[in-house]
């Protein structure tokens, strides 16, 4: 098969492409980032297709962030998603693509979804407000997945990864999600010897976090096994508060300084926790414990803090 992967420099893509190498061979599988086509240009896009003729496309490219960049930028989270989406969907139709993985994120669901948070509760309201210019820009994949199967017989898939954390995540002051900001946090307090760090919001809120080479483990399996548009959950099903993975962290870095938490900053959803009976009832799970998942992060942190300013410095 021609595997072709978008975004495959991203956080998800770093760990799923030796995984593509491994089972389907290099030769097989080409990665892209926005240095070979700019996928929001439809000319461009379309020479892709034209040049590489992908069997596969599992399309990771996407502009995203933490909740303070998609409440100063929301424009543009929705507008770059939108088009990358519409894009991809119209060409991999176009160009007879065999079968199409697209991953999305959970916050796409409905801020008011309850907890486990199963796949058929998707169109049951409006998502979080602060993050509603990326989450419902990705969600039209679901839309774009249906129709185009309908009309062209796109054999495509929808995943949604639970809160994804690991090496080679976005540790960007602006732009981070809440694990690799608290490692970036913590790591810098201990160095500089500052007594105190801010955390935002109560740390009540609960999420379900995911190890991304667990979600990368898992693509394989749907490019060969599943065939329905989906989505389906890809997530641990754990549940850990803010407050106790600011305990962990802090534990795991060494850390001895005083935690305080920030209350005029938003929380976001206070419980997210993903339903994962659908990827279980398919035989699969997300098996990395959290607490091992944060050590191999806290270690590409330090090992990489020095030299990979594209995902550490601004």
């Amino acid at each position: 098969m021609k595997i072709v992967v978008t975004g495959s420099t991203g956080f998800l893509g770093s760990h799923l492409m030796p995984i593509l190498h491994d089972t389907y061979g290099k030769e097989n599988v080409k990665g892209l980032s926005s240095r070979d086509y700019d996928l929001m240009d439809f000319s461009q896009a379309r020479q892709m297709f034209e040049d590489l003729q992908p069997e596969v496309l599992i399309h990771l490219a996407a502009y995203s962030g933490g909740i303070g960049a998609n409440r100063k930028y929301p424009g543009d989270f929705y507008f770059i998603n939108t088009i990358l989406t519409a894009n991809c969907f119209e060409l991999a139709a176009r160009y007879g693509v065999k079968k199409m993985i697209y991953p999305m994120g959970g916050c796409s669901y409905p801020s008011t979804a309850s907890s486990p948070i199963g796949e058929e509760q998707m169109w049951q309201g409006y998502p979080q407000r602060e993050s509603a210019g990326y989450s419902s820009a990705k969600k039209m994949g679901i839309v774009a997945s249906h129709s185009y199967r309908t009309q062209y017989g796109l054999n495509s898939v929808v995943l949604i990864p639970g809160n994804m954390y690991g090496p080679f995540d976005n540790f960007r002051n602006e732009e981070s999600h809440v694990v690799p900001g608290m490692l970036r946090r913590y790591f810098e307090a201990k160095r500089d010897k500052i007594p105190k760090v801010t955390m935002w919001g109560t740390g009540a809120p609960v999420r379900d976090f995911v190890y991304a080479g667990d979600v990368a483990a898992l693509i394989p399996w749907f490019i060969e096994n599943f065939n329905e548009t989906g989505p389906v959950n890809l997530s641990s099903g754990t549940t850990t508060s803010m407050k106790e993975l600011a305990e962990i962290i802090r534990e795991m870095t060494g850390y001895e300084g005083e935690i305080e938490w920030d209350t005029d900053k938003p929380d976001g959803q206070m419980i997210k926790i993903f339903d994962v009976a659908k990827l279980k009832s398919l035989g699969l799970f997300c098996p990395t414990p959290l607490k091992e998942g944060l050590r191999l992060t806290a270690q590409w942190l330090e090992k990489n803090y020095d030299t990979k300013g594209d995902r550490i410095r601004l």
